[in-house]
C-alpha cells in the first residue's frame, strides 16, 4: 500500500467531493482518480478495497472537522455555564455547515455502512472514538452533563444537520434558536 500521507489525503477530498456530489452509487476508484486528477489505479493503490475507501473518506470527514485550537482555547478560557455549552455547539454547527459537502457525504457514509458491515465496523469505530473524545472533552471543561448529555446532543445536532443540508421539513426556526433551545433542554446551569 502506498504511504505518501499528502497523496492519501488528496485522494480522500477528491473521494469526499465524489461521494458528496452522486453518492455512495457514484464513487469509485477510477472516479476518485479522475476526480484528484491522478492516473488511473493511483486511488486503489492506496485504498485496496471499497471499504477501506469509504472507511478512509469517514476518517478524513472527521479529520477536516476538527476545531480550531484558538477558538478552542478562547472558549476554554471561560466559565463553564450553560451559555458557554451554547457557545460550543453553535461552534459545530458553523464548522459542520461551513462546508455542507462533508456533512452530506458523512450522512452518505452513515446510510451506506448500514448495509456494508465491513464500512459499520470501520466507520463505527471513527464515529464512537469521536463521541469518546467529545465526551472527554466536555468533561475536561467542566461543561453541565456528561456522557448521556453528550449523546443526546449528538442525536439533536445530527438531526438538525440532517434538516439544515437535505429536503428540511422548512419549520421556520432559526439555527441558532434550535441550538440554544436543545442545550437549555439538556443541561441546567452548573
Amino acid at each position: 500500500m502506498a504511504k505518501n500521507p499528502q497523496r492519501r489525503a488528496a485522494l480522500a477530498d477528491a473521494g469526499l467531493r465524489v461521494l458528496a456530489a452522486t453518492g455512495a452509487r457514484g464513487l469509485t476508484h477510477r472516479a476518485v482518480d479522475v476526480e484528484a486528477g491522478v492516473p488511473v489505479g493511483t486511488a486503489s493503490n492506496y485504498f485496496r478495497s471499497r471499504d477501506a475507501l469509504l472507511g478512509a473518506l469517514g476518517e478524513r470527514i472527521i479529520e477536516r472537522f476538527a476545531p480550531d485550537e484558538q477558538v478552542l482555547a478562547e472558549l476554554g478560557a471561560r466559565e463553564p455555564s450553560r451559555e458557554l455549552f451554547n457557545d460550543y455547539v453553535r461552534y459545530i454547527v458553523e464548522r459542520t455547515t461551513r462546508h455542507p459537502e462533508l456533512t452530506r457525504a458523512l450522512i452518505e457514509l452513515r446510510l451506506e455502512a448500514a448495509r456494508r458491515p465491513d464500512l459499520a465496523r470501520i466507520l463505527g469505530d471513527t464515529l464512537r472514538r469521536g463521541y469518546r473524545d467529545d465526551v472527554a472533552f466536555h468533561l475536561a471543561a467542566g461543561l453541565p452533563g456528561g456522557a448521556f448529555e453528550v449523546a443526546l446532543l449528538h442525536y439533536a445536532v445530527d438531526g438538525l444537520l440532517l434538516d439544515l443540508l437535505t429536503t428540511s421539513i422548512d419549520a421556520g426556526f432559526d439555527p441558532d434558536e434550535v441550538v440554544c433551545a436543545l442545550v437549555s433542554r439538556l443541561v441546567a446551569d452548573p
